[in-house]
């Protein structure tokens, strides 16, 4: 890619079937509910000091020569999340080279409005590449917290490292948010990734909890319209732990398909019912416009996630949406995932990712990639593992040895693309995972079924939940006790698998030089605590030029 880089300017799950219940009810009570969708999540200071920056600030998309400040103002008591109500607010922004904010950079207006539900964004540009910057939104005489934002290095640059923080899955239910708590007191990250599932669409106690919800959701229905998306969003952002990452450090987000309900594809959604649920086109438009709103990303082809960010000549990232072109997920006795009219990407975007990987003159190609890439067999579980298990990846219980909600039910667009990645030698892909609720660390083979005597073309670190619940939690036996029986089983099936972590919740720090990629997983002691520690657990790296993933003891 070319310098000045723009993202915009780039052409062009295994969720458990845990809808259980009828849930027509709440499109009509969700009319009600939405006029005050933050009333028990507000703090009391909301009604002393207005306008207020109750949500926090956020920066995100970071370029050579700039980023993208998001916050949302609450000019009203009345004028929460959804509301639709509330006057204008002017908002001022500030940009600075020190924390505080006495060498000005850049400063500017723009206008809070219910047309973007008091959210705004200001695409800073014109900034010194690899940079600290700090940020600071004020409105009516009231001031923001100082966020901290970074630049990328310059397209043409050579860079000694980079570090990102690496999340998924953060049911608001099920605990606190304390991974982004350690994330954020770390002060040492060029930005972190968000992988999707950043909110969870269900009503409360919809959705996996452990049969405890440590605290419920806002609104308490499943959300279905636009005043019901920006209202989970905005609840989400009242988290202390979320709020403290976003102000820490610049994101890079993908949606999955909680951001719009469980298994999403092109035109439906497994958490969807046509009619009782309104359309699908009409909830899937909510639900792009409230992410847009209320999360600092750059839309790269006209409303989706899909772009591409360059970080020097060191890597460069391609971030992938799995959700808005795939076809529908194959079930069982329809259809086959090995049909090559079926797809997971898109022609469009799946041509895009391969010019991308070809042309790239970076040491490494990281692609953000929302469902597990590697393919996965089940192996001879024994029953009372298999049947949690299949819950959790939504596998048919009886026993079907592949997740069609992943890669492994669109079997021809993954050849396609490892075919492309061996024939054109392009080495040092990485991809980077969320979704599944544990942790892996996998070679990415040609030919699973001949592994490792046919080759790896890439290598994988998938993420484990912030909270969402993963085996142990299905299961409700102490965390490690599934992992240490289930592991084995499933590495001795899958050769390619080099670590799986069933039952942990954390989240990952990925360091990359010219000679390794390397991602340390770390994970939480207890995610219903808010003061839950965390501790490394493991660390992983490819070496440049091997395709492959080994063990290393030390976290960077």
């Amino acid at each position: 890619m070319t310098t000045p880089h723009r993202a915009s300017e780039d052409p062009n799950s295994p969720s458990p079937r845990r809808r259980t219940v009828v849930k027509a009810a709440a499109v009509t009570a969700g009319a009600a509910m939405a006029a005050a969708p933050l009333a028990a999540a507000l703090p009391a200071r909301a009604a002393e000091q207005l306008p207020a920056f109750l949500h926090g600030v956020a920066s995100g998309d970071p370029l050579p020569d700039g980023i993208l400040l998001w916050t949302r103002v609450t000019p009203t008591a009345a004028a929460t999340p959804g509301s639709g109500t509330g006057p204008d607010a002017e908002v001022r922004w500030v940009v600075a080279r020190d924390k505080a904010l006495t060498d000005v950079v850049a400063t500017g207006t723009t206008t809070a409005s219910t047309a973007s539900d008091h959210t705004v964004k200001a695409d800073i540009r014109g900034l010194r590449p690899a940079t600290d910057y700090w940020f600071r939104f004020s409105a009516g005489g009231t001031d923001s917290p100082v966020g901290r934002a970074r630049t990328a290095p310059a397209a043409d640059a050579a860079v000694p490292g980079l570090r990102f923080g690496v999340v998924s899955c953060a049911n608001w239910e099920a605990g606190h948010f304390a991974a982004y708590r350690h994330l954020a007191a770390r002060g040492d990250l060029d930005a972190w990734l968000h992988l999707g599932d950043y909110i969870y669409e269900y009503g409360s106690g919809a959705y996996g909890t452990r049969d405890s919800i440590v605290r419920p959701h806002t609104p308490t229905h499943e959300i279905l319209t636009l005043a019901d998306y920006r209202a989970r969003h905005g609840a989400y952002k009242t988290d202390p732990d979320l709020r403290a990452l976003h102000q820490s450090a610049p994101v890079i987000a993908i949606w999955d398909d909680h951001e719009f309900a469980n298994d999403t594809w092109s035109g439906g959604a497994e958490n969807h019912t046509e009619g009782a649920e309104g359309t699908w086109s009409a909830r899937q438009a909510a639900a792009r416009q409230a992410y847009f709103e209320w999360m600092p990303v750059r839309t790269a082809v006209s409303g989706t996630t899909y772009r591409r960010l360059r970080f020097g000549r060191l890597a460069d990232l391609s971030l992938l949406d799995l959700r808005s072109f795939r076809s529908q997920q194959v079930s069982t006795g329809s259809g086959s995932v090995d049909d090559p009219d079926r797809t997971i990407t898109g022609r469009a975007q799946l041509d895009w990712l391969k010019t991308g990987l070809a042309a790239s003159d970076t040491t490494w190609r990281l692609i953000g990639n929302s469902v597990m890439i590697s393919p996965f067999a089940i192996g001879s579980l024994t029953a009372d593992l298999l049947k949690p298990l299949a819950k959790l990846l939504g596998l048919p219980q009886e026993g079907l040895a592949l997740n069609t909600d992943q890669w492994d039910g669109y079997t021809d667009d993954r050849r396609e693309l490892l075919t492309h990645l061996r024939s054109h030698a392009i080495r040092n892909t990485v991809f980077l995972t969320g979704d599944i609720h544990m942790a892996w660390a996998n070679d990415v083979p040609v030919d699973a079924g001949t592994y490792p005597l046919s080759p790896s073309a890439a290598t994988e670190f998938v993420v484990t939940s912030v909270t969402s619940d993963n085996l142990d939690d299905f299961v409700k036996v102490p965390e490690g006790t599934v992992s240490a029986l289930a592991s084995p089983v499933i590495r001795a099936a899958n050769r390619h698998v080099h670590w799986v972590d069933t039952d942990s919740h954390g989240y990952g720090v990925l360091d990359i030089t010219a000679d390794r990629a390397q991602m340390d997983y770390y994970v939480l002691s207890d995610r219903t605590s808010p003061d839950a520690t965390t501790s490394w657990a493991r660390s992983y790296r490819t070496r440049s030029g091997t395709q492959k993933v080994e063990r290393t003891y030390d976290p960077v």
